[in-house]
């Protein structure tokens, strides 16, 4: 082996099955190893750099069939190298055939997995014009070899389910290369029929510069009806493209993001989008968010940052979440820290229903904070002898016992 192949690919490859903990701690030498990899490329000599990256490809693939890559670090290190790869081959002056040749059989041979793609739009300078003519009619003669197209609800039930995929797969990213407007509206649009796909397709606009089309796709994809989490997803992509190519259109697409998903995070992001026209929206957006008195809590803490005014409003609403609660107590204690005594004594009795370690812990935290509160005060001693009267009631919980004993607590 080469100096650069002694460097990486010791720690690339390994003969093991990796478990949990053994998988990541190997993922991560990957991952120093494809560090020296990348380093090398702009000094190192691209034959060599090449040959390196498709050996190391070829050893991750058979490390993570037999990993247990729960974490995903070993199939980071994957994705790392297949986009090593195309630009490895590019410098390398592959020959196009040689590379159609591999492409073809990562994609339809039997390899060790089938659960990665590679980019065609990536391989295109290596591949050159001929390369590229070599490689479509190469995925013309898999299709034809299939027979009759499944119909989009029958293709996963297909006995070639793999090749449809990875033929439409390929269709996308060869619409997406040609700059082919219906092509891509045709491959990544599909039927229609689900939000995402309406998201995939303002993607591929914006690959191709191609921003107002991206734009408009996108929000289709946050209108779609019933899009759900999709549709949210999408709503996010829709209002990134606005922020930096239409920044004028934010502010309506944020009310409308708010409006159809009235939350504290898009509270936030339409008061961040509102400036200075923020006491404008700000009635509509507080009696929108009453419904959901956590939501309305937590934006009055996190964004408007104005305790009072969350106390104000947990009582109002007749808050519930004991999550919100906590949090809100944290603020206010700083206002009035006697007034959130009552919070941290029900949280305290809350955390004590169910035995458990991790509960005697928040009480005994939520105790000792009771004692700092109320230090110093008339309530100090009440707080002593809630402690007391907890000990004596859970006496025969040990566990507990050494949680107060840890925390100090009388």
């Amino acid at each position: 082996m080469s100096t650069l192949a002694d460097a990486v690919l010791p720690w690339i490859r390994t003969q093991a099955d990796l478990h949990y903990r053994a998988a990541n701690a190997h993922g991560r030498d990957m991952h120093e190893a494809i560090d020296h990899l990348e380093a090398a490329i702009p000094s190192g000599d691209p034959a060599e750099v090449h040959a390196v990256t498709h050996k190391a490809l070829a050893s991750s693939l058979k490390v993570i069939a037999r990993a247990d890559d729960s974490s995903g670090i070993i199939g980071d290190a994957c994705r790392r190298l297949l986009e090593l790869h195309p630009r490895t081959a590019a410098a390398a002056q592959v020959p196009p055939g040689k590379l159609v040749d591999w492409m073809m059989k990562f994609q339809f041979g039997e390899g060790e997995v089938d659960y990665f793609e590679l980019d065609p739009v990536a391989y295109a300078p290596a591949l050159g014009d001929i390369g590229m003519a070599t490689y479509r009619a190469r995925l013309s003669e898999v299709e034809v070899g299939l027979g009759e197209r499944p119909s989009p609800d029958a293709r996963w039930t297909s006995s070639h389910s793999h090749e449809w995929f990875t033929l439409e797969w390929n269709a996308q990213r060869l619409a997406v290369l040609d700059h082919d407007i219906d092509a891509i509206t045709r491959t990544h649009a599909r039927d229609r029929k689900v939000a995402a796909w309406f998201e995939d397709t303002a993607k591929a606009f914006e690959e191709v510069g191609e921003i107002d089309l991206a734009i408009d796709w996108a929000k289709q994809a946050t209108e779609f009806p019933g899009g759900g989490h999709q549709s949210l997803k999408a709503a996010e992509y829709w209002c990134r493209l606005l922020e930096e190519h239409r920044p004028d259109d934010m502010l309506a697409a944020r009310l409308n993001v708010f409006r159809r998903w009235p939350t504290s995070r898009s509270a936030a992001q339409l008061h961040s989008a509102a400036g200075a026209s923020w006491p404008e929206h700000r009635d509509e957006v507080l009696d929108d968010l009453s419904t959901r008195p956590d939501q309305a809590v937590g934006f009055a803490l996190s964004t408007l940052k104005d305790p009072r005014f969350a106390w104000e409003l947990a009582h109002s609403l007749d808050l519930e979440s004991d999550h919100t609660w906590s949090e809100l107590a944290k603020a206010y204690e700083k206002v009035d820290p006697i007034a959130v005594l009552p919070v941290h004594h029900r949280l305290v009795e809350t955390e004590l229903v169910t035995a458990g370690a991790e509960n005697y812990r928040r009480a005994a935290r939520g105790l000792a904070t009771m004692r700092k509160l109320a230090s110093a005060s008339p309530h100090a001693h009440t707080v002593d002898e809630f402690i007391s009267a907890l000990r004596e009631v859970h006496r025969r919980r040990p566990r507990l016992q050494q949680e107060f004993d840890r925390a100090r607590l009388p």
